[in-house]
């Protein structure tokens, strides 16, 4: 039983929280409403936890709050009441919980150590601050000791101890001698993190007697010195060499615990002879990529912000020539309590309902415990709308009475987290904050946004009207925001006018009216046009526009992207562009801007310069590099160059480039510093701190550039405060858990000293977070964890060395990890527009549901079955995405008369969210598609029989097949069209009646009820009479034929011989007879080796034409061997060709115009109809 009432709790609590997201208010951040709205305390800044104060200066503890009415403060020290009014060295700042304990005038910083608390109060709840916990710095004196000198043999390993006296907060360790110098150290001498001063074997030259160990309390500003350390190392010969041995940690293993997100610091120092090397490796692992450091000559191991990953054992081995010796550290890392979801002030209006949920990790897991105004919630005033489960406060039914402040802690020995959330319930009636009639211009075919910002609670209705009096404003041309902005996706002319915006709730309506004016687009109607013109000549490039004659154009030009060049030569006019004197420089490409308040459009072209006509000249030639580079005035910001030109070489020189040289950073990497005119042989540079200056002049003139001079002396300038903060910092989640902040780290030379570091912050925004900052190395990414999911931040990178910071960093916002949506879309419809076009529509999803940057929608739909077939198919989804806040679509190329599902998914940086329902709509008829064949047999004297396929796309039910046809005679004119319907049934018939050995041409289509589809055309021939056909047989073996074809062979071979005999004849020849007895024999009407007539071959394949062949009389082509059949393109060869061999036929299975009755030339006879027609 107890096991489903804790499964019940939880589903209630799961759904109370969805409650809460849909229906909390949010407050707009308007300066005057805030001001209005009565708001519990929010502590905005305090002192921190552990307060290390300086004994001799004022102890000033912070305590900040903002809230409506204005709160009162009040303080606890030791868990109990503070009077300060009976404490004449404690005084509060007006308006501000803020103490000043005055401790320069009289008071002891040490009568005040303790922990404090602070509480602020008003009329609706009560937030309090840390506990706390101040503590006076000190700085204790060294106690006096006797210390013996130490006499060490050559060879032996050496200890001297420092024992600081114990601080607050622990001092700064350094050795040094009698002449404040630090001692050298190396991997055999070294100082350890205690402090001791570590010698793996000593040498004699280790000798000397101010070994002194300095402690520095850096609160006090005070610096303690030990008593000088004498060491004398006397020599034995020979020097015995040792294996390893491990000088500190002692003993095979050792452990070590360390906190979450702290830097853990492992150390081994060892003796031997020669000196050993450390390397470290941790067992069963890898040590963590780009968090880990080796310091001290690599005795310490580094592991910057550690996590529970980074537990394990670490082993360290000390190595010689002669052996080694390792040491193993168990390493356990345990976690003071870290936010997983902070609890968030919470805004409803009375009868709401809501959650504060408060989720924090550590090892060991801490115990989470509410307070409500300061008060544990077990003892505060009861409050029937509140129930308590585990880490969350569930509010249901909310009244104006259950407005409070509630913490939350999250506590366990390694320390606590406490977080203030109000709870505010309000009753307001609506308001709206957008000004009246704000006026909205945009470009024709662009979207509107008009704003209507509101407040209310309960949350106000928002309705939208054009005109004061208009009706309301509804249906797809409209899209309304839940932030009350009506958009207009798609503004045109008539869309200006005056628009209201109504918001009402229960308690009271508003209203308030904005204007809407549409301009015309900017158009650039005649663009600026290629160009080539000779070097010194003159071009112009034109830019005209069009514009809206409200709107001021202003038109800019550009040069390769860039500012024209400042020179006299380049005029712009009102629409144009002239260069006059044009050199080699001025080559490029030249872009016209033209910008209005509302638009920018441009246009570009190229201009090529080419040289003048060549004139005999002197010759030119690129300069001689400068010389005598000397550096004077030098400076920490500043210094001067001068040098000597070289020769010119006939050109003069136009201009000196100036680089520079970072020997420091980027050694050999030569820079771009400055220019000046070929005039100027000096220069002024301004230099940065820390970088070490060479540099190198470059003469240029219109032939070139010079080679670079020889470089300048070096010069190093000192190191200062960064100028600048890193560039491109992004905030930016990977996980729906994280926020991962980026930034371009500064180059070498921005860093102006050593030790770069950054400081990365980050709070999260409209939430009234304090800033949490962390201290990088020289990296550009830092990840925070355990963000909630999708909200922005607050960020800033600062940069720092070791003599300081940069300035303050400008801040950025940035985003936590995106997860994927939790909603579908709702309310999908489809309408159908006609047998290939439907258009889909849905409901948006709400924002707080895509739990990231909305990209968009996606649309799934697939054919379940063709509706004339009743037979299904592998289902082929297809998906079109819809960019942005769109809520609807078309869907194009569907299938006629055919069964479709769709669903629609809103798109995340994530992922795609659910799938809405599948959604079931049917496309209507279409016309079918041509037949699939039409075949035509068995010809007799009268008559034919065609049969054919049904078509490929019936797209529909067939209701019927049309049949047309008429007869083509031997000139090719078409007779009379006859037409024939025919049941859909059917799928052959024989014609009868027909004229024997006529050529008759048909035209075959199907139809549904919507329409006739494409037809299918094909030609036949009926059989010939037997008497005609003998008549054409015996021609062939008539008498007189015969008598006459053997006369004309016997002229044409009297002929032939006659002109062998002329060619064999030596002699001199007419210029005419010359010619015709060498014409070209390409245009000889015969063929040389047998006197036969040339037949036409086929470039390509060389295969003449066929003799005699004829069509089969069904109509059926068969392909021959050339691929290149014509049969390939249709199902007959109806195709004819010009004199000049183009093809000007039309293929046999495209749709034909319906032929017209009467006389018409129609194509090319066949053989068939050649035949025929011989008589």
């Amino acid at each position: 039983m107890m096991k489903k009432k804790s499964i019940s709790a939880s589903k209630a609590s799961l759904v109370l929280f969805l409650c809460q997201m849909i229906s909390a208010l949010d407050v707009p951040l308007d300066s005057k409403l805030l001001e209005e709205l009565s708001q519990p305390p929010t502590i905005t800044q305090q002192s921190p936890k552990d307060y290390i104060v300086d004994p001799r200066e004022n102890i000033v503890i912070q305590c900040e709050a903002k809230g409506k009415p204005p709160p009162s403060f009040s303080w606890t020290r030791n868990g109990t009441h503070f009077d300060i009014d009976k404490d004449a060295q404690v005084t509060m700042k007006p308006n501000s919980g803020t103490l000043v304990i005055n401790i320069m005038n009289g008071g002891k910083a040490e009568a005040y150590e303790g922990v404090y608390q602070c509480t602020a109060r008003n009329e609706r709840g009560a937030a309090i601050s840390n506990n706390i916990v101040i503590r006076p710095s000190r700085s204790p004196l060294w106690t006096k000791e006797k210390l013996e000198p130490n006499q060490v043999r050559e060879g032996d390993s050496l200890v001297l101890h420092c024992r600081p006296p114990v601080g607050l907060p622990p001092p700064i360790i350094f050795w040094m001698d009698n002449a404040f110098q630090r001692l050298p150290q190396s991997e055999r001498v070294s100082q350890s993190l205690n402090g001791d001063l570590y010698f793996s074997n000593v040498q004699p030259e280790d000798t000397r007697e101010d070994y002194i160990c300095y402690a520095r309390f850096n609160h006090t500003q005070t610096i303690q010195q030990k008593q000088p350390i004498s060491v004398k190392v006397f020599s034995t010969k020979p020097v015995t060499e040792r294996q390893p041995t491990l000088l500190t940690p002692t003993g095979s293993t050792s452990t070590k615990v360390e906190l979450r997100g702290n830097v853990l610091l492992l150390e081994c120092i060892a003796a031997g002879l020669p000196t050993p090397v450390i390397r470290w490796i941790k067992e069963g692992g890898e040590l963590p990529a780009n968090r880990t450091f080796f310091e001290n000559f690599k005795k310490t191991l580094k592991i910057i912000d550690v996590s529970e990953a980074d537990s394990g054992n670490y082993k360290c081995i000390a190595r010689n020539v002669l052996g080694s010796a390792h040491h193993v550290i168990s390493v356990t890392v345990k976690a003071a309590p870290y936010w997983i979801t902070a609890p968030r002030n919470l805004v409803l209006s009375p009868g709401e309902d809501g959650t504060l949920i408060c989720r924090a990790n550590g090892n060991p897991k801490p115990d989470i415990s509410w307070l409500a105004n300061g008060v544990p919630i077990a003892i505060a005033p009861e409050d029937p709308s509140r129930k308590v489960d585990g880490d969350t406060i569930i509010f249901s039914h909310v009244q104006e009475r259950s407005s409070a402040v509630y913490q939350c802690n999250a506590s366990n020995e390694y320390g606590y987290l406490l977080a203030n959330a109000f709870v505010n319930v309000l009753a307001e009636p609506p308001r709206i904050l957008t000004p009246a009639n704000k006026l909205y211009q945009v470009i024709a075919d662009s979207p509107a946004l008009l704003d209507c910002a509101y407040f209310g609670s309960p949350k106000p209705e928002i309705e939208w009207f054009k005109g004061v009096k208009g009706s309301i404003l509804r249906g797809n041309e409209y899209i309304f925001h839940d932030n009350g902005t009506l958009e207009i996706p798609v503004a045109q002319k008539d869309s200006t006018g005056t628009y209201t915006c109504v918001a009402r709730n229960e308690l009271g309506k508003i209203q308030n009216e904005v204007q809407l004016e549409v301009k015309d687009p900017t158009m650039i109607i005649k663009q600026p046009e290629y160009k080539v013109i000779q070097r010194y000549g003159q071009v112009s490039f034109e830019c005209i526009i069009k514009h809206d004659s409200t709107l001021l154009p202003t038109v800019i030009w550009l040069k390769d992207n860039d500012e024209l060049p400042d020179d006299e030569r380049f005029l712009v006019g009102k629409d144009n562009l002239t260069i006059m004197n044009v050199t080699d420089k001025d080559d490029g490409t030249y872009t016209c801007i033209v910008n209005t308040t509302l638009d920018s459009v441009s246009a570009s072209a190229v201009l090529t310069v080419v040289a003048a006509p060549p004139t005999p000249a002197i010759i030119y030639a690129r300069p001689n590099p400068p010389f005598d580079l000397e550096l004077t005035g030098q400076l920490e910001r500043s210094i001067e160059l001068s040098w000597i030109p070289g020769d010119e070489n006939n050109s003069p020189i136009t201009n000196f480039v100036i680089e520079y040289e970072d020997g420091l950073h980027e050694p050999g990497v030569w820079h771009y510093q400055t220019e000046v005119p070929g005039t100027q042989t000096t220069v002024q540079l301004k230099l940065s701190p820390y970088v070490n200056y060479s540099f190198r002049v470059i003469a240029v003139n219109e032939i070139g550039r010079s080679q670079p001079s020889e470089p300048s002396e070096q010069y190093l300038t000192k190191s200062a405060n960064p100028d600048e903060n890193p560039s491109n910092v992004q905030g930016i989640g990977s996980e729906p858990d994280n926020l991962v902040i980026t930034w371009e780290s500064l180059k070498g030379f921005q860093s102006n000293g050593p030790g770069l570091q950054y400081k990365v912050s980050w709070r999260q925004k409209d939430v009234d977070d304090e800033w949490t900052s962390v201290i990088v190395a020289n990296v550009s990414k830092y990840i925070v964890s355990g963000t909630p999911t999708f909200v922005p931040y607050e960020i800033k990178v600062q940069a720092l060395n070791d003599l300081g910071y940069a300035p303050e960093p400008s801040e950025v916002i940035g985003h936590s990890g995106e997860d994927l949506p939790m909603v579908a879309p709702g309310n999908v419809q489809v309408h159908v527009i006609n047998s290939t076009l439907a258009k889909v529509h849905w409901d948006p999803v709400p924002l707080k549901t895509v739990r990231g940057h909305l990209q968009g929608y996606k649309v799934y739909y697939w054919k379940v079955q063709s509706l004339s077939r009743r037979s299904r198919r592998h289902v082929e989804k297809k998906i079109l995405t819809f960019r942005g806040n769109k809520t609807f679509g078309m869907l194009p190329g569907l299938e006629p008369y055919s069964s479709y599902k769709l669903n629609v998914r809103v798109v995340n940086g994530k992922g795609e969210g659910p799938a809405s329902p599948d959604k079931v709509f049917r496309t209507p008829e279409g016309v079918p598609s041509s037949p699939s064949f039409l075949k035509i047999t068995n010809p007799t004297l009268d008559s034919l029989t065609l049969e054919w396929g049904l078509p490929t796309h019936p797209n529909g039910v067939l209701t019927s097949y049309t049949l047309k046809f008429q007869p083509i005679n031997n000139t090719h004119e078409l007779g009379p069209l006859v037409e024939i319907r025919i049941p859909a049934n059917e799928s052959s018939l024989i014609l009868k009646n027909l004229n024997y050995s006529t050529r008759y041409k048909f035209y075959f289509n199907a139809q549904t009820s919507v329409g006739s589809g494409s037809q299918i055309t094909e030609e036949a021939v009926t059989i010939m009479d037997e008497a005609m056909a003998s008549r054409q047989v015996d021609i062939a073996t008539q008498g007189w034929f015969i008598g006459l074809m053997c006369a004309v062979a016997l002229l044409i071979l009297i002929l032939l011989i006659v002109c062998f005999i002329r060619r064999n004849k030596g002699g001199k020849y007419p210029v005419k007879e010359k010619e015709d007895a060498h014409a070209d024999p390409e245009i000889q009407p015969m063929k040389e080796d047998d006197g036969t007539f040339g037949e036409y071959s086929d470039a390509e394949d060389h295969k003449p034409l066929k003799k005699g062949s004829r069509t089969p009389s069904d109509r059926t082509v068969k392909k021959e061997d050339s691929d290149d059949s014509l049969v390939d393109y249709g199902e007959g060869v109806n195709g004819q060709f010009n004199e000049d061999g183009s093809f000007i036929g039309q293929y046999s299975g495209k749709k034909e115009k319906e032929p017209a009755e009467g006389n018409e030339s129609s194509e090319a006879p066949s053989p068939v109809n050649a035949m025929n027609s011989f008589v």
